[in-house]
């Protein structure tokens, strides 16, 4: 089995303007005598490689502990696209996807697209970014997208990953009341999920 690690550490990793950045802290050490090595970790659920829930964007929307796992979990298409994804190009690659879709590049949806994505009932949508938006629309398109249902997976690292099928492991951590969450986010090729 071939396993694909297409997140960004989290320490290291893009933090979206305005977010506070992760820290790591020590709390107990070996080398002040203590019995093993504790951190706390302070961050925003929405730096690095994360997952967006509706209540991001969505007053009432699903948390991070409440997500169906099945959003995040399964088959998945990766696909290279540029710049801004327009509605009449959503739909242009709508019938070559499955319903899980990372778009590999530099690229944000419009709210055209956005509404295109929702309508044709997808369970994620995943972007290299730290935004699946342009900021000058940004709560246009992810209320679109999160109040659809669907899950937003941000901040990934496709460069070592080829357009195609495959199998994703993203689910995000149970914290409940949570807008968004971490994400360890690996791709499974999928010809090889049957090899031992």
């Amino acid at each position: 089995m071939i396993l694909h690690d297409i997140s960004r550490e989290l320490l290291n990793g893009p933090v979206y303007p305005g977010d506070p950045a992760p820290a790591l802290t020590a709390v107990c050490r070996m080398e002040w005598g203590d019995v093993c090595n504790t951190s706390a970790l302070s961050a925003c659920v929405h730096n690095a490689t994360h997952l967006d829930a509706p209540r991001h964007f969505v007053r009432e929307g699903t948390d991070a502990a409440s997500l169906p796992l099945e959003l995040c979990v399964g088959e998945c298409s990766v696909t290279a696209f540029e710049g801004v994804l327009l509605g009449a190009q959503a739909e242009e690659l709508l019938p070559r996807l499955h319903k899980r879709v990372l778009f590999k590049g530099e690229m944000v949806v419009s709210p055209s697209a956005a509404f295109v994505l929702s309508e044709a009932g997808l369970k994620l949508i995943g972007v290299e970014g730290q935004s699946v938006s342009a900021p000058e629309c940004t709560a246009a398109v992810h209320r679109q997208l999160l109040g659809s249902g669907m899950a937003l997976l941000e901040g990934l690292d496709l460069s070592r990953v080829a357009p195609g099928d495959y199998f994703l492991f993203a689910a995000p951590l149970k914290i409940a009341g949570a807008d968004g969450s971490p994400v360890r986010a690996v791709l499974v090729e999928k010809e090889r999920l049957d090899v031992g």
